[in-house]
């Protein structure tokens, strides 16, 4: 699903002499030396190669048939997610080749994608992956993901372009979904891959992915972040700050990259570089919406409903196009007992929905407030 932009906090790196560095954005991102790959770090063409088999499926039950471009789409979507098709499994642990995915009939959001976007080229149609810059996402086991890039996959139809989308979990976007070339894609693929291979312990071939991911698209911060983290790991101060400061020279906004020169100069004994991204991190964070929906979870979580309403009134000031941010300000006016204020927002929500799902669920909120004379379940609107 996601460019993984990893935090260098989430591992000890061993001490080493202060790295050299200053505020000032690089002027162009460093030339990559020669990739010395330990494993294979699979082109395009390998990522997207339809194995015999599918690509008889895709014969049978999508051109075959014949009838409309429509009839097509919805004919190879049901056999991407139906059962008796490849029936893929979500699983977000690996991204897979489109081979992988049919071997194993799982794939994650970048991997479904993938799969669809190969099958429908095949099927002659004019179909890419599309790429949002951010992404606020929940999760059970993880709690919000914030601030990373969503990928899903796009065919265009004359005048309309369709949109195939399995990720379910989505609060709210930073922009619309955009097209990308397929050196874009692949530098999402390597940069996934590079990021799994480093939470596994395998540098070396973290590193591979992630100089290949590079070499894909040179422009993609991701890739750079995580190339930066992996540097920290080994212990490579100046190698991560050279990756780091490439990285927030084309997002200075980038809160991971942010995040992570933060953590650098605090390891290196910089102070005075740490203070200076300290300021810049706050700063944005002051003004991102995003982050101001995140403060308010954390402190809806604390059993603190001002303090949530406050941040998420910040955020639907930054934003207020997001349907997310009223729901949130609705359900923390509830569990304060105001009611009536809820009642305003949850109505907002479903005005801004922009999915039948999400309809949906603020309808019935909103039916159950509007039934609701006072507050005696505390849960009623506590879901996220």
């Amino acid at each position: 699903m996601y460019a993984l932009a990893l935090a260098a906090a989430l591992a000890a790196t061993p001490q080493a002499g202060p790295a050299t560095g200053s505020t000032a954005p690089p002027s162009a991102p460093p030339t990559l030396p020669a990739i010395q790959a330990l494993r294979p770090v699979p082109g395009i063409d390998e990522v997207l190669e339809i194995p015999p088999p599918l690509r008889a499926m895709l014969q049978e039950r999508v051109i075959d048939p014949g009838g409309s471009r429509e009839d097509r789409i919805q004919r190879l979507a049901a056999m991407v997610l139906e059962p008796d098709g490849l029936g893929l499994e979500y699983d977000n642990d690996r991204t897979r080749t489109v081979a992988e995915a049919w071997r194993d009939r799982r794939a994650n959001c970048l991997s479904f994608t993938l799969v669809f976007v190969a099958l429908a080229r095949a099927a002659g149609m004019d179909a890419h992956v599309q790429e949002v810059d951010e992404v606020l996402a929940w999760y059970r086991d993880a709690g919000v993901i914030y601030g990373a890039s969503h990928v899903n996959a796009g065919i265009r139809g004359g005048l309309r372009q369709h949109t195939l989308d399995v990720e379910q979990n989505i609060l709210a976007m930073r922009s619309r979904p955009r097209v990308v070339d397929d050196a874009r894609a692949l530098a999402h693929f390597r940069n996934n891959r590079g990021a799994e291979l480093m939470a596994s312990g395998d540098l070396a071939g973290a590193r591979a992915q992630l100089e290949a991911a590079l070499e894909a698209d040179p422009r993609f911060v991701p890739a750079w972040n995580n190339l930066g983290v992996l540097e920290l790991r080994a212990g490579h101060f100046e190698a991560a700050g050279t990756a780091l400061r490439a990285a927030w020279r084309l997002a200075p906004k980038h809160t991971a990259t942010l995040s992570n020169l933060v953590n650098l100069y605090q390891r290196s004994g910089q102070a005075g570089l740490a203070a200076d991204f300290v300021a810049r991190l706050e700063k944005v964070r002051r003004t991102d919406p995003f982050a101001q929906f995140v403060l308010a979870l954390g402190c809806e979580d604390a059993g603190n409903y001002a303090c949530a309403a406050t941040h998420y009134r910040k955020a639907i000031r930054l934003d207020g196009g997001q349907h997310a941010f009223h729901f949130g300000l609705a359900r923390a006016y509830f569990l304060a007992g105001q009611p009536e204020l809820a009642r305003h927002e949850m109505a907002r929500a479903l005005k801004l929905a922009d999915t039948d799902r999400a309809r949906g669920m603020y309808r019935r909120k909103l039916d159950h407030l509007e039934r609701w004379p006072g507050v005696e379940d505390g849960h009623a609107l506590h879901a996220r």
